[in-house]
């Protein structure tokens, strides 16, 4: 009995509560930068940085863009501007090279101009060795 194996499944095991590992160090990293400035900033400072820090790690880790965390489009993105580029088709323009005809002798003239004669098509011939030939 053969049993189909399904492929291409991306599951990361839930380590601590709803979260991955990697999910948990980066809402633990932004929990950490939030409490290190509620107590070293004015309040006025520190909501736009717990704003701006646990929407963003709490973007990273729940977001999905087509299957992707955002975390992996910016490491790609950084990957793609900063590795060299590989160009597989460069067009060189050449100039056209035209080269003169040689000028026609009567005779060649006389012959170009004639119609070609065509030999009797095997045609007929061929179709009847296919109906009459066994298979």
């Amino acid at each position: 009995m053969e049993f189909t194996v399904p492929q291409f499944i991306e599951h990361e095991a839930k380590v601590i509560g709803p979260f991955t590992f990697k999910q948990f160090i980066i809402v633990a990293i932004a929990g950490i930068i939030c409490f290190v400035a509620y107590y070293k900033t004015p309040l006025w400072v520190f909501i736009p940085v717990c704003i701006i820090v646990g929407g963003g790690a709490l973007a990273i880790v729940f977001v999905k863009i087509q299957g992707r965390s955002p975390l992996v489009m910016v490491a790609n993105f950084i990957s793609f501007i900063f590795s060299p580029k590989v160009y597989l088709w460069k067009r060189k323009i050449v100039p056209i090279r035209v080269t003169p005809r040689k000028p026609l002798k009567e005779e060649e003239k006389v012959k170009e101009q004639m119609p070609k004669r065509v030999k009797k098509s095997r045609l007929r011939e061929l179709s009847i060795k296919i109906e009459t030939t066994r298979r």
